[in-house]
């Protein structure tokens, strides 16, 4: 087993070793590095003002993550674990994707976009239970050269870098220079042991009151999202690539009042919302198309909403438009009344694929009746219009919980603190000759988010307008 105990990057100046003091060694670690001359070498580590040490209360979510670390410690007694933050990952040549630690990691110790690279979250065992370190590069000392040197993490270059002290402070987690780890032949790492790994996983099944918080923020910063794509219509229809113009209106929301999206926004217009992946975003606008935006902003806590909303790009659903659309809200509202607590997962789909079924058969696009296609055996030819599941968990993660068991996911049974979408489709390819022309080329996607209660499941995203006539409603009030 090797865990990385560092950023693993090339760097101008390595710092455990001397700088080069000639321009031929900088010139071999890095050729369009400039060195440092002598008098820089000489002064760089004087004349700073002391940095005193910050020692913040406990951040909110800081007893909550000690309740998840708490269940964890009594599932694996006497067993030594490792939960790793993960690295940066390269992007091109010294150029990174900005970092975003793994789901895991920020589950269980409440530290979340500001996390470290390379961070170790260890549980040791001991006869009461596990001593618990968070460990992490500590921030350089202004003596050294990692300082000024390193472009990764050097101070220099990003900006303050959180303390060990400081740390420990808000996250209430005792703290160690990651330099000081010690991995052993018989650690259990997440995404390296199944057990470990399934476990937290199937710890995010139910959400506390802190994450459904954080849930209910993250559909608020996303409705006002669909608002701003609404309000810019005029500049995606101008726009040869108006579909980035949506994104990019998203994008700005995401990042002024959230971290980021929680996933690459899907902004389809035309027959692009029959491809159900679609996040080229590359296409055109077009008055009289639809356009099916799936995104979801991701807070600061790095939890996410997943929202999609079809939208008619003039204001108005044509006759067969709305058609499809309402069969589409049909099957949502089929699938949100089987929520309920102590029913299946999968009937959540069921109840919406039954809708599915039925429609398609009415419209005589089925080569086989409505009760052939929902056969669990021989069935499923209605599937050609609706290919993907209706709901998925949701969290940190935008398909969160991804690793627990099939018998607690799909064929789990739902409870109160659950949160997951329900998103119904139709899509007629453009190509598909196995429906009439007037529906090729026609995408519905409506998502919202579920939390469930034990007194029923609630819609979180129920403010977004979710009808036909709400949806023209909506779009005429926010460009009228």
């Amino acid at each position: 087993m090797e865990i990385m105990s560092s950023a693993d990057h090339d760097v101008a100046v390595d710092t455990h070793e001397e700088v080069p003091a000639t321009a031929e060694d900088e010139q071999a670690k890095n050729p369009r590095k400039q060195p440092f001359p002598r008098g820089f070498l000489d002064t760089i580590s004087t004349g700073w003002a002391d940095r005193p040490e910050s020692t913040p209360a406990a951040r909110a979510q800081a007893p909550f993550a000690a309740a998840r670390r708490a269940k964890v410690s009594a599932a694996f007694p006497g067993k030594r674990l490792v939960v790793p933050a993960g690295s940066f990952k390269q992007r091109s040549n010294d150029t990174d994707y900005p970092f975003r630690a793994h789901s895991a990691f920020v589950h269980l110790t409440g530290w979340a976009n500001e996390s470290e690279p390379d961070s170790l979250l260890v549980f040791e065992p001991t006869d009461a239970g596990h001593e618990i370190t968070l460990y992490f590069r500590e921030r350089a000392d202004r003596t050294t050269s990692e300082f000024y040197s390193d472009a990764t993490i050097g101070e220099f270059w990003i900006g303050p870098r959180p303390s060990l002290a400081g740390v420990a402070a808000d996250l209430d987690l005792a703290t160690a220079h990651v330099d000081t780890f010690v991995a052993g032949d018989d650690d259990l790492v997440v995404d390296a042991d199944a057990d470990l790994t399934r476990f937290v996983s199937e710890l995010r099944l139910v959400k506390d009151e802190y994450e459904i918080a954080e849930m209910r923020h993250a559909v608020a910063v996303t409705a006002s999202g669909f608002d701003d794509i609404i309000r810019e219509f005029d500049k995606a229809v101008a726009h040869p690539r108006g579909e980035r113009i949506v994104e990019g209106v998203f994008h700005q929301r995401a990042r002024s009042d959230g971290h980021w999206e929680g996933y690459d926004t899907i902004a389809a217009s035309g027959h692009h919302a029959c491809y159900l992946h679609w996040t080229r975003n590359d296409g055109a606008v077009v008055p009289g198309d639809l356009i099916l935006i799936d995104a979801g902003v991701e807070v600061d806590s790095q939890y996410t909403a997943d929202i999609t909303r079809t939208l008619p790009v003039n204001g108005k659903f044509s006759d067969v438009q709305r058609r499809v659309y309402d069969v589409v809200l049909e099957a949502a509202d089929a699938a949100f009344a089987a929520a309920k607590p102590g029913a299946r997962f999968r009937e959540v789909h069921e109840a919406a694929m039954d809708v599915i079924a039925r429609r398609t058969a009415e419209w005589g696009v089925l080569p086989v009746s409505a009760e052939e296609a929902l056969d669990a055996d021989k069935g499923g030819q209605h599937r050609r219009y609706m290919v993907h599941g209706t709901s998925h968990h949701l969290g940190i993660d935008v398909h969160d919980c991804a690793q627990a068991r099939r018998e607690m996911y799909y064929d789990g049974v739902l409870e109160a603190g659950m949160v997951f979408t329900i998103e119904p489709g139709l899509y007629f390819q453009i190509d598909d000759l196995t429906v009439p022309a007037e529906l090729r080329g026609i995408g519905v996607r409506i998502e919202d988010d579920i939390l469930m209660t034990a007194e029923g499941p609630v819609n979180l995203s129920a403010e977004i307008p979710r009808t036909a006539d709400d949806v023209e409603a909506w779009i005429a009030r926010l460009n009228g």
